[in-house]
């Protein structure tokens, strides 16, 4: 940090050094003290004026006797400069009265003095600006061209550079994405003995496209590919390319290109391609101009590939939709890899993958920590794990526990538990509503079972019912749909059942809500009286440049329709909710008094308050029986 002060006061005195030797140079040709030109004119109208000296407008006056210049100092030499206006009775005024005058030309004696700041300061300059540039990499040097210097490293970024793995990742590290491993699988073969592919005249797809939700493995996909078949990976993210500096992008792009060639057989790898690779010409006002002649490069160089030369390039994105569909034809990238959220038994195997070198206590069951985690993704899990270890770390813990796990899963899904006072009625209101939404879920055939019930404060949320799927489903039916309105609105059911009112604690339950009744009425023709009719508002975003108005295909009265329609799901949602609550009155109100007790049950304590969950056959009729006497 000393060294860095240092340098920085050389150059600032270097830059200050020829501005002080200018000042110095250009000073009046005189050494004598600065006077006024009026008093120059009347020591020459009293003939004390023996010689003047002239260069340009400025004046060295020599006197007969030393005259004081300033309180205590008198001199005989003098200086003035001639007003910009001129004064031609000068010239007579001196030959009047005998004045010796010397005429000097207007720039001054030697002309190397007169340079010698500015030649200064060029070369510290200079001299710094090499320095700087060979430290920091912004510049190769003088002389030293842009052949291996800094400017040529900023133009290639990270795009020349094969990353180096020091524990090369396979597909057994891949877990849980049977289906995309068998897509690239072949791959292997095609960059490990390319010239058997050649002989046949077979030409292996030049580029892959990945695509899936955030986390499900997308890069660590590519980097196994290439450690089993042991080439060269060019990894680098397509947000790289841009800089404010134009042209940099195409020349990155023309840089990894060509070192992968050189390098090939290899994988070259682009991370986020929607970053460059948007539909051209998207936007209002225009795209960006720098952004298309990046990804205008990057088709070019797709297709300038020779035979010999066995360069697989891979891109992963999560808005396969958004893309330009130049990159998505034939030759380019024309094979697209889903990678999808895993399953239970896919979950399982990822778990196994993130476990296997942390040290876990006996109660562990992955079959369980996999099952009460749908939805997550690869990322997630292993952050789910990493958050127990440092669960049971904080504890000073020597093996990772169940209820380390199920802490993490809470503080993934809900966040953070908070500390805040809530007075006692806002409690058993709270314990009323969250018991709402366990006994309709108890009670309903098609609702999945109640997994923790809690009412501490996590995140964002004041409490929370948490329920697990016993199988995992792919799509829903409408009677599995209906039964998830009537859990979300069963806390509002139980409020205004069980206290007379309701209160905002609601609004993220009717949100929902809502949006799934509107979603089974104008997507999914769940509604009889509107019958299978897409209703939806147009897909298309304008920012892609596709479509800059969204008319709506469906006429005002159509629309009244649909809001009627999703008014009257909801109601009936909540009439059943209403019945399953008043059905079973006494359960509740005890439901009420463990959670406002003990504050967080899991499924064993619920079914302590509500009996045995009944069978969805035989439960089917009865709740139906319930709504129907519930409506009378």
């Amino acid at each position: 940090m000393e060294r860095r002060w240092i340098w920085i006061a050389l150059v600032a005195a270097g830059l200050l050094l020829p501005f002080w030797l200018a000042s110095r140079v250009e000073r009046a040709p005189g050494e004598g003290a600065a006077i006024a030109y009026s008093t120059f004119k009347t020591l020459v109208d009293e003939g004390r004026v023996e010689s003047v000296t002239m260069r340009g407008d400025e004046i060295a006056v020599q006197l007969d006797a030393p005259m004081e210049v300033r309180p205590g100092v008198s001199s005989p030499s003098v200086s003035t400069r001639i007003p910009s206006t001129g004064d031609p009775a000068l010239l007579p005024a001196l030959e009047q009265h005998g004045v010796a005058t010397t005429a000097l030309p207007a720039d001054g004696g030697n002309w190397l003095v007169s340079m010698l700041p500015w030649l200064l300061f060029i070369g510290i300059y200079l001299f710094f600006w090499t320095r700087f540039a060979r430290a920091g990499g912004l510049g190769g040097g003088l002389g030293g061209g842009l052949g291996s210097g800094g400017v040529d490293a900023f133009l290639k970024g990270r795009a020349g550079k094969e990353e180096v793995q020091s524990k090369p990742v396979t597909f057994a590290d891949v877990a849980g994405q049977d289906n995309a491993k068998r897509e690239v699988a072949e791959l292997v073969e095609f960059l490990r003995d390319p010239e058997r592919y050649r002989r046949l005249g077979a030409e292996p797809p030049r580029g892959i496209l990945l695509m899936g939700p955030p986390g499900t493995g997308k890069t660590l996909l590519a980097r196994a590919l290439a450690g089993e078949a042991g080439v060269p990976f060019f990894n680098i993210s397509a947000s790289e390319f841009i800089e404010m500096f134009v042209g940099v992008g195409a020349s990155r792009v023309r840089n990894m290109f060509d070192e992968a060639k050189k390098r090939a057989p290899a994988i070259l790898f682009i991370d986020e391609l929607d970053a460059i690779g948007r539909v051209r010409g998207a936007g209002f006002g225009g795209g960006h101009d720098e952004r298309e002649q990046t990804l205008n490069q990057i088709l070019s160089e797709m297709d300038g590939f020779e035979g010999h030369e066995a360069v697989v390039v891979l891109a992963a994105t999560n808005r396969p939709d958004v893309l330009d569909p130049a990159l998505l034809r034939p030759g380019r990238f024309d094979r697209h890899v889903t990678l999808d959220l895993p399953d239970k038994d896919a979950r399982e195997a990822i778990l196994q993958v993130h476990v296997r070198n942390k040290p876990m206590a006996d109660d562990i069951d992955l079959g369980v920590i996999a099952a009460g985690t749908p939805g997550f993704s690869g990322a997630d899990l292993k952050n789910l794990v990493n958050e127990a270890a440092i669960a049971c770390a904080r504890e000073n813990g020597e093996q990772v526990a169940m209820r380390h796990v199920d802490e993490a899963r809470d503080r993934v899904m809900m966040g953070m538990e908070r500390k805040l006072t809530i007075r006692p009625a806002e409690k058993h209101r709270l314990a009323v509503h969250e018991a709402g939404h366990t006994a309709v879920a108890h009670a309903l055939p098609n609702a999945d079972p109640i997994y923790k019930v809690t009412i501490i404060p996590r995140g964002r949320a004041l409490g929370g019912t948490h329920m697990i799927p016993e199988a995992e489903r792919y799509t829903q039916s409408s009677g599995e749909l209906a039964d998830r309105l009537a859990v979300l609105l069963g806390g509002r059911a139980a409020e205004q059942a069980m206290l007379g009112d309701v209160s905002s604690g609601a609004d993220d339950d009717i949100r929902q809500a809502t949006r799934l009744a509107r979603a089974m009425v104008s997507r999914w023709g769940m509604s009889e009286r509107l019958g299978p009719v897409d209703l939806r508002q147009s897909d298309e975003h304008p920012f892609l440049g596709r479509e800059m108005a969204q008319p709506r295909e469906f006429s005002d009265g159509t629309a009244h329709e649909v809001d009627l329609e999703v008014r009257r799901i909801l109601q009936e949602a909540e009439a059943r909710a209403a019945a399953a609550i008043a059905g079973n009155r006494t359960a509740v109100e005890r439901l009420v008094s463990e959670l406002e007790h003990r504050e967080t049950l899991d499924r064993a304590a619920v079914t302590a308050c509500l009996g045995e969950r009944r069978r969805p056959g035989a439960a089917a009729g009865e709740a139906g029986a319930d709504t129907a006497k519930a409506a009378e």
